[in-house]
Formats: C-alpha cells, structure tokens, sequence
C-alpha cells in the first residue's frame, strides 16, 4: 500500500517526534529524505546499548533507537553550518513536498532554511516545525524533552499509585503522539496545497499535544471542576477497570457497562455485588469504588490468571493478562497480525522491527527498506534530485560538506 508515492518528503529532524512523523509517511510511500550531521547523524545512533549486531556478531553502532523510528529513508549527510551545505539542502528542498524539522524555534533562520526564508521561492511547500512549547508564547525558545513535556503537560500528575509518586510512561509517548498529529496534519495540508497550489506552515508543540492527550481527563477537570489524582491503574469514570492481583500474577479486568459488571460477579462466585444497590449502575459503582474493588480483588485473589482469563473471556467479560514484551512478541494475535517483520539490512543481513498498525483493504503499510546507515544514500540522491555529477560530490566529500 503506497498511497503516498510520488510525495519526497525532507526531514531535517532528529530525536523521535519528528523522525516518527517522517517514517509512518515513509509506510505510506512516501520518499523520505533524512539530512543527517557528517560523521555522527541523528543522536540517536548513538543511544545505546541495545546495537545492532552485523553478520558476524560485532555491533554495527546502530542503535535499537535509532532503528525504531527510521524506517523506510534514505540518510543523507549535509552539515549546513556551511554555505555549500545549506545550499544543497535549499535545492533539495525545490524538489519536495513536505519539510520536516526540529530545530528550536529560529535555529534554521541563521542558515537561511527556516520557513519564511523558503515560502517565498516554494510557495506549494508544507513545511512542519516540531518543537517543544511552539513558534510563540513565553516558553517559545525554551528546549523541551518528553520527560519534561509529560511533566508540566500534567500526565504525570495522574500516571502513577495514589499513594506513590508521579510516573512518566514507559515510552516517551508526547514524542509519539506529536509525529502522529504532524503527519496528520501533514496530509491534510497537501490535500489543501492540491487543491490551491499553497502550502502550510505547520506548527507543532509537544506541550500542545500533551494537553490535548488529556482527553477525557482534562474534561473531568473543565467540566467537573475537581482536578484528577492518580488512581494508579484504574479508571477515573469506570469501575472496575483495572489490575487485580491473581493468585500467581495480575489481571486486567475492563467492565465497561452494567451488563458485563453482572456478569463478573457470577464469574468469581460474588453475585451479591451484582445484585447490590450500591453497585447497580457504573456511577454508583464509581462513588462506591472504595468499598467495591476490595470486595472484587479478595475473589480474584483465589486463583490463577490463565483461569479467571479463560472463565471471564468465556462469559465475555473483558480481561486479559499484563504481558512482558517477549510475551507481547509470542502472543498468538500479535503474531497473526505480523508485528514483527523482518527487513533486510547491509550489515546485519536483516533487522527486526515493528511494522506500521495501519492496514488497508487487508493490506499493511510498511516501508520495506530498513532505516539506512549513516549517508548510505548521500551520492544517489544527490545524483538523481539535484543532477551532481560524481566529480561535483568528489569536492564536496573532500571539503567535508557532505
């Protein structure tokens, strides 16, 4: 599935947010093109270990980071401090659609690539700055890291035991969450360019799509006016919808409506709860929870995860168990489902990676190149975009601009 092919995307970014935005438009068919520093490329080449291990079992220096969020590009190496640099990039620019970067807020201007420099000569560019906090406001020229952005974007005031701590998540999800909003937004600006021949300038913050994650908690917040705590891993508007201790791990039980709430009961032998005023509807059963869950934690105390799965998946019932991610990866539906996909690689002979969840009439979205090694593409593409010829690349290898 390449709905996107024939759309060059430039990515100037690096970190997460923005290379995530660049790779699941690379799933989507999209030429991705990642400029990259001159010996050391993306900083998170280097966050490891885990490395990728070559053919031989010597590490590669391609970091699992790395390799999880640049799938499908092609590495290009430009240092554009330099003016012969910059002038590549520019010219390369001409030749796309989309540009992609994460410099901070007017890093790009002193080099003449940041967006009002460019609309001028390419009025049709959708151009996506990526930064932590926007192009304006108080915190515009501030730095901002996923940590952080989960920190004062306020998740971290609800991730966590009540009792306990504020706890990040354990994927930098603000990052995530920013590429997914800039690709959308990303294909809605090239629908609008085909339609009017302009261009966008996007402008994402992390800070923006940390609030905007909020979702239901933030409109508890707005409209109840009583700010969320954390309730570790139950729900703030449903019960019970949370972890239980089995007798030999834990469980997830999801009862989402009042139907499935009787149901549970019958299962763990508890049809007093069911039958019970104080638990009849989900908002009784949210002003009660304090009595209630105990009750429902000492039955499912009595026996095994794999038996209460089985018994309550019997009775339709949502449940599951709280995998590690081997079990994730050995689970018979993830498996089913090929979320694992095996690329070929030119010095590990292969890497694993997960592919893009989109699928379309059956068919999935996946880049089929592997994320590329450090200016692996830089002569063919600057050959076939910008018409170099190999004496021409020659001299700018030897005066280190590529």
């Amino acid at each position: 599935m390449q709905p996107l092919a024939g759309i060059r995307v430039l990515e100037l970014s690096r970190i997460l947010a923005g290379p995530w935005c660049g790779q699941l438009l690379a799933d989507l068919g999209a030429e991705v093109i990642k400029i990259e520093r001159p010996g050391r490329g993306d900083d998170t080449r280097h966050w490891g270990p885990p490395f990728l291990a070559d053919t031989a079992g010597a590490p590669t220096g391609e970091s699992a980071y790395f390799l999880a969020a640049n799938r499908g590009k092609r590495s290009v190496t430009i240092d554009i401090t330099r003016p012969a640099g910059q002038d590549l990039v520019r010219r390369l620019a001409t030749t796309s659609d989309v540009l992609i970067e994460n410099f901070k807020v007017g890093g790009l201007a002193r080099y003449g690539l940041d967006h009002a420099a460019l609309r001028a000569e390419l009025p049709g560019l959708v151009y996506c700055s990526i930064t932590g906090f926007g192009q304006d406001g108080p915190y515009a020229h501030r730095a901002g890291y996923d940590v952080l952005i989960q920190a004062m974007g306020g998740l971290m005031s609800i991730t966590g035991e009540a009792d306990g701590p504020p706890l990040k998540t354990g994927v930098a999800i603000a990052d995530l969450f920013t590429g997914v909003y800039a690709s959308t937004a990303i294909l809605a600006a090239l629908r609008e360019r085909d339609a009017t021949g302009e261009g966008r300038h996007i402008d994402m913050a992390l800070l923006d799509v940390q609030v905007a994650m909020l979702a239901n908690q933030a409109a508890n917040y707005l409209i109840g006016e009583v700010v969320p705590e954390r309730l570790g891993n139950a729900h703030p508007n449903i019960v019970p919808y949370q972890a239980f201790a089995t007798a030999d791990g834990h469980l997830i039980v999801a009862a989402g409506n009042d139907d499935q709430f009787r149901r549970l009961c019958a299962v763990i032998g508890r049809t007093d709860l069911a039958g019970d005023p104080a638990y009849a509807t989900n908002a009784d059963r949210v002003a009660n929870r304090e009595r209630l869950v105990p009750a429902l934690a000492g039955a499912l105390a009595t026996a095994g995860t794999a038996h209460w799965v089985g018994a309550l998946e019997a009775a339709g019932v949502p449940c599951g168990p709280i995998n590690h991610i081997d079990q994730v990866f050995a689970d018979p539906q993830v498996q089913a489902r090929g979320l694992r996909r095996d690329l070929p690689h030119p010095l590990a002979g292969q890497v694993p990676s997960v592919p893009s969840p989109i699928r379309s009439d059956g068919e999935p979205a996946c880049a089929d190149r592997a994320p590329p090694t450090l200016g692996a593409d830089t002569d063919h593409v600057l050959a076939q975009c910008l018409g170099l010829d190999a004496d021409e690349i020659a001299r700018l290898r030897a005066d280190g601009t590529i």
